[in-house]
């Protein structure tokens, strides 16, 4: 198959350092490659891949402090898909909702990987409207907002096999990674580590919407010591950060769609201990990669059980669940699928709307 990628501008595709969509995006075009298939990939010009690449922007646009309006060049770059789609087996699209509309109005089949959360109320109008258009979750819990779209399958992300690997270390601390926000629970792995005496290493990015929330309230529990505030952190240092940590600590408050952190300390064969929130039952599995609990106590209560947990374990159900090969074959699955299935184009506008 002739397969088109169409990334997000915001990174670049594998991102420098934060960024998980556009990784996912270079996992998944790079497995399909291996796989056999030709794509192409719409995304920044500082993108490194196998595929071809079409660069709707020269750089990431969080790189790029001349862009104001990253909306145009989001729909700059689906014009130029649309216009090429007849190129192409298959449109897959990780940009949200914005492809609905254009997208529908030709022929090549297509779908859209939603990536971001889905509960906000002005979500639920837009889905009814374009309710035709075929979509992929990537957890189960991520569809409970809208349980009327045209949900066409879960594809649970996947990571390279070996991108990742346990480190020999003697862990010692718990690690947060990601990113600083209220709903990601920094303060509250601040707290847990605090209370089992246990010194916690924090590599996470802080976007410039929660600046005032590290500086303000996150910064001075820093300060209370036994916190280490690495900052960002890339994949080659990913493993040696895992490896050495008691386990990862994902307190998160908010319905997180999928949580790739989780999959990264599972790969190290690291626990994880995270609240029960979003997609955190379908990728923990409680008492064999970590432990999923209810609020901070919980978590304390689980820290006395991490020694019953095989690392070795953690990383064999890694490989079994979460490679980016077997995200692959999922999304090949689909391409398939919905070209048999497609052979008109959507519609969107009903035989007896009013002309305009």
């Amino acid at each position: 198959m002739h397969i088109a990628q169409v990334a997000p501008l915001t990174e670049a595709i594998p991102p420098k350092l934060y960024g998980g969509t556009e990784r996912v995006v270079s996992w998944l075009t790079e497995e399909l490659i291996g796989l056999g298939h030709e794509v192409t990939l719409f995304a920044s010009g500082d993108s490194v891949t196998s595929a071809r690449l079409e660069a709707a922007w020269p750089r990431a646009l969080r790189l790029d402090g001349a862009v104001r309006d990253p909306n145009a060049l989001h729909m700059l770059m689906l014009e130029r898909v649309y216009r090429r789609a007849a190129d192409f087996d298959f449109l897959h699209c990780h940009l949200d909702y914005y492809p609905f509309s254009l997208f529908s109005r030709q022929s090549t089949p297509f779908l859209t990987t939603l990536h971001g959360r889905l509960d906000l109320p002005e979500h639920q109008p837009l889905f009814d409207t374009f309710s035709p258009i075929p979509v992929v979750s990537i957890s189960n819990a991520q569809r409970r907002p809208l349980p009327r779209a045209n949900w066409i399958r879960t594809v649970h992300h996947g990571l390279p096999e070996r991108l990742l690997m346990p480190k020999p270390a003697k862990p010692h601390y718990f690690a947060f990674l990601g990113r600083i926000a209220p709903e990601k629970g920094v303060d509250r792995a601040i707290h847990i580590a605090q209370h089992c005496g246990v010194p916690l290493k924090v590599a996470a990015k802080v976007d410039k919407t929660d600046r005032d929330y590290f500086d303000e309230q996150i910064q001075p529990m820093i300060k209370w010591g036994n916190v280490e505030y690495i900052g960002e952190i890339g994949d080659r240092e990913k493993s040696d950060f895992l490896s050495g940590a008691v386990a990862l600590l994902v307190p998160i408050d908010w319905p997180e769609p999928f949580g790739l952190v989780m999959i990264e300390a599972m790969a190290c064969g690291t626990p994880v201990i995270a609240f029960n929130r979003g997609s955190v039952p379908e990728i923990v599995e409680d008492g064999i990669t970590g432990f999923i609990v209810e609020d901070v106590n919980g978590a304390i209560g689980a820290v006395d059980r991490l020694a019953h947990l095989s690392r070795d374990k953690i990383r064999q159900r890694f490989e079994a669940r979460f490679t980016a090969r077997r995200m692959a074959q999922d999304y090949l699955s689909v391409y398939r699928s919905l070209t048999e299935r497609v052979a008109p184009h959507l519609r969107l506008v009903a035989d007896d709307a009013p002309a305009l």
